[in-house]
């Protein structure tokens, strides 16, 4: 006898049915993983501009000779997240708390708990003679540094290369700097690209 063929093959329809839920399935992974690849791009992102790296311009010629006004500088900002910072280090600084606060470049001389002094141009620190690591004209004045200033835990003084053409910590009117003003190291100077803490050093 002849098996009654119906037409209608169920092993066939379940393949079918399956392979249409794979399929859904491969899609919602894929829409997902897209997702997740774009709200990790942001995150990296935001964590870069906030955390990581920014840029800025030298808006003054305080940092001659290491760094001319318009000059165009990345800034690591990480470096002091994770870390303090260091003495000769050219830091930028906010200055001012409001839309209108600006960055400005410094090198950083005076650390937290620290005195210093500046006796005839020559910089003192605990006491101590420092030797200068930077290429730089002699200082024809020292400002509120004439007398010993005894740093907080979280303040820095800060110099400019340009000594004796800029104000720096020497004045009262731009003072000492709070770490919380500090925004990060100025890493590379890329409009004539050099690492900016390598550059006008004496051994150069």
């Amino acid at each position: 006898m002849l098996k009654e063929f119906s037409g209608y093959d169920e092993s066939r329809y379940d393949l079918e049915q399956k392979a249409k839920k794979e399929a859904r399935k491969a899609f919602i992974i894929k829409v997902l993983f897209w997702l997740l690849s774009i709200l990790v791009s942001v995150l990296l992102a935001f964590c870069i501009v906030h955390f990581g790296i920014d840029k800025t311009s030298v808006v003054n010629s305080s940092m001659e000779p290491t760094l001319s006004k318009g000059d165009s500088i990345v800034i690591n900002k990480a470096s002091y997240i994770f870390g303090e910072p260091k003495r000769f280090d050219v830091a930028v600084v906010q200055i001012g708390d409001d839309e209108h606060s600006l960055y400005d470049v410094k090198r950083i001389y005076g650390l937290p708990g620290e005195k210093i002094q500046i006796i005839s141009g020559v910089i003192y620190i605990n006491g101590e003679k420092l030797n200068d690591e930077v290429k730089v004209e002699e200082m024809e004045l020292s400002g509120v540094a004439s007398e010993e200033i005894t740093l907080g835990e979280d303040e820095y003084f800060v110099l400019a290369d340009d000594r004796n053409n800029s104000e720096d910590s020497r004045y009262t009117n731009y003072g000492l700097i709070h770490k919380n003003e500090i925004i990060g190291k100025a890493w590379i100077r890329t409009n004539k690209f050099g690492i900016v803490n390598m550059l006008n050093k004496k051994n150069d």
